[in-house]
């Protein structure tokens, strides 16, 4: 009656364990059954087993949690990341013969293919101006050859369909197209019964061809890339960045005006302080006279203020510059109801068109700018290096810091403050999936098979419109960043648990069938592609060095070799490429899920 001699055979098989060594510790040896546990312990179990099976829901949330604790766990540097993680979690507990029925599994992803088209929205859009149109042809162009290489060595390896699909997500580490071509493969016309043959073979061969996918992206990027070229990435990026204004013996991608931001008080006592705007007291140095004491009076400064003998001022700035330069020509002094200011520093959204594309420096010399210190600048979800030369883009969003007036200032010029938030507007991210969903519901029939976007790619269109609009009119459609990455994160990986749940009777037979030649083909297919890019963009865009592989690993939306080029160039400077192509990849890639089974099937 019981059922647990098959869960122990099956899971502990799948996870390499012999049967009795999760249960070596226990009670006497007497009341061991014949699968070698203890009788009071097969009672757990067993209930466990059909508690699970009872309430298919929880399995998903045992997944997330087992995913979530051995993703990030480094070996070698490396990890498998959440994503692959919860797939191999839920395909072990998936051994138990559990069923995830309904639409959980699509509901999910829309929710995920919304939130990333919310995230790159606005950098989607503000590439298409004629400033990002070489970095847009060139990701084309790789993207192109992300679809072509996969497909070719899915039919040289005779792959179906499935196995097809998978094998492009997983060399090119684009979870996303799973559920894509999900879709377009339950929209073939097939009998149900080899639609859900194909469509769990796809988790498959996605789980043997990830793990290279990532490994072997960075490896490429970071190690074999500037070889290949002939370049020391380390030079290329220390150069990049004193061309764009970085001081050299710095913290790598980081400017020294914009660091250790204080406030002090000083006397004025000098006559040469006197009788001109502060803002020409200390020219070259980006230090401001924020309020002064004048007798008995507290006065605001601006610009154009004038000091007087005998005025205590309050001036902002890098600590380094106010103790050599300020501190030698005006004694510092305790004023502490004076020093009282009221500072924040706040995320900026920049969605002004007159900002987009100006630098730092420019930006710097703006009225709005006076008295603000920008701390960080994310692109993308990625951290790019604050230069002079630094381009902001419309879409970026600006960690600023402060006093409130200044502030309020800056956001009114800029874009919009995006301070702490909790409400998420649901009324139009829910109205923005639905129409989406509308949209990509509708479908052209050629030669007898439904083309169109898919339900999920619809959410994905209205994610990406809404993202933008948002950019544009940030008075609706609110989604905290916090929000977004609870939507993104558990939309994705609710969706590969239950992928792996449901395909798991089939998978570990399936993985022995196609394992080895599967992860071969696998890494030939992500590294042509990545040997490609860097050899196009070098020799043929004539990208610079230093942010060459921070635009192919854009392309790939590879922020593990983002993250590894970094660490091998010492500097953030790459990052300056991601963002841009990470957007355009993050769509196109997506939307190849469905490609790639449409030629499959068309071959």
């Amino acid at each position: 009656m019981s059922h647990f001699p098959s869960f122990t055979v099956e899971v502990v098989a799948a996870l390499g364990l012999p049967a009795t060594v999760l249960f070596e510790k226990s009670l006497r040896p007497d009341r061991r059954n014949s699968t070698g546990m203890f009788l009071g312990e097969t009672a757990v179990a067993n209930w466990l087993v059909e508690t699970l099976r009872a309430q298919p829901e929880l399995a998903i949330f045992v997944a997330l949690a087992i995913g979530f604790w051995i993703g990030p766990k480094k070996v070698g540097g490396f990890n498998l990341g959440n994503v692959t993680a919860t797939l191999l979690a839920a395909v072990a507990i998936g051994q138990l013969g559990i069923e995830i029925p309904g639409p959980i599994k699509a509901t999910f992803f829309m929710l995920f293919l919304f939130a990333v088209g919310y995230g790159v929205g606005p950098q989607f859009f503000a590439g298409l101006g004629k400033d990002g149109l070489k970095q847009i042809v060139f990701s084309l162009i790789v993207l192109v050859a992300c679809l072509i290489v996969p497909f070719a060595c899915a039919r040289l390896a005779g792959l179906d369909i499935g196995y097809a699909a998978g094998f492009y997500a997983g060399s090119q580490t684009t979870s996303a197209a799973i559920g894509v071509a999900t879709d377009q493969i339950n929209r073939l016309g097939l009998t149900a019964e080899q639609a859900k043959a194909y469509a769990d073979a796809i988790p498959i061969a996605y789980a043997v061809t990830y793990i290279f996918g990532t490994i072997g992206s960075a490896l490429i990027l970071a190690q074999i890339g500037p070889r290949l070229i002939g370049v020391d990435l380390a030079k290329e990026c220390a150069e990049y960045e004193a061309a764009m204004g970085g001081v050299s013996g710095q913290d790598a991608g980081v400017f020294s005006a914009y660091r250790s931001i204080e406030a002090r008080a000083y006397r004025v006592a000098a006559g040469d302080l006197t009788g001109k705007p502060v803002r020409d007291l200390f020219p070259g140095l980006r230090i401001f006279v924020e309020r002064l004491r004048r007798g008995d009076q507290v006065l605001e400064a601006d610009a154009a203020t004038m000091l007087q003998v005998g005025d205590v001022v309050v001036i902002s700035g890098p600590r380094a510059v106010l103790v050599d330069t300020v501190e030698s020509q005006m004694p510092e002094v305790d004023d502490r109801a004076l020093l009282d200011i009221p500072v924040e520093q706040v995320d900026v959204f920049v969605r002004n068109k007159a900002i987009n594309g100006k630098t730092l420096r420019e930006l710097a010399d703006e009225p709005a700018a006076r008295g603000i210190y920008l701390r960080k600048i994310m692109r993308n979800l990625v951290e790019i290096p604050i230069l002079p030369g630094t381009e902001v883009l419309r879409g970026d969003v600006l960690t600023v810091q402060g006093s409130r007036a200044h502030v309020d200032a800056l956001t009114k010029a800029v874009g919009h403050a995006d301070r702490p938030a909790e409400a998420t507007d649901l009324k139009v991210v829910a109205a923005g999936i639905v129409l989406g969903g509308l949209v990509g519901a509708v479908s052209v029939t050629v030669s007898g098979i439904p083309i169109g976007l898919s339900t999920s790619g619809g959410a994905l269109l209205a994610g990406l419109l809404l993202g933008y609009f948002r950019a544009v009119h940030p008075t609706f459609g609110s989604i905290p960043g916090p929000s977004l990455w609870l939507l993104n994160t558990l939309g994705l990986n609710v969706f590969i648990a239950v992928v792996g749940i449901n395909a798991a009777p089939g998978f570990v037979a399936g993985l022995q069938q196609v394992g080895i030649s599967l992860f071969l083909w696998g890494a030939v297919a992500t590294a042509l592609p990545m040997i490609f890019a860097v050899l196009l963009g070098h020799f043929v865009f004539k990208f610079h060095p230093a942010i060459l592989f921070g635009v192919c690993a854009g392309v790939r939306t590879t922020t593990a070799a983002l993250g590894m080029i970094q660490e091998k160039a010492r500097s953030k400077v790459p990052a300056l490429g991601y963002g841009m192509p990470y957007a355009i990849g993050q769509m196109v890639l997506t939307i190849f899920g469905m490609i790639i089974v449409l030629m499959m099937n068309a071959s």
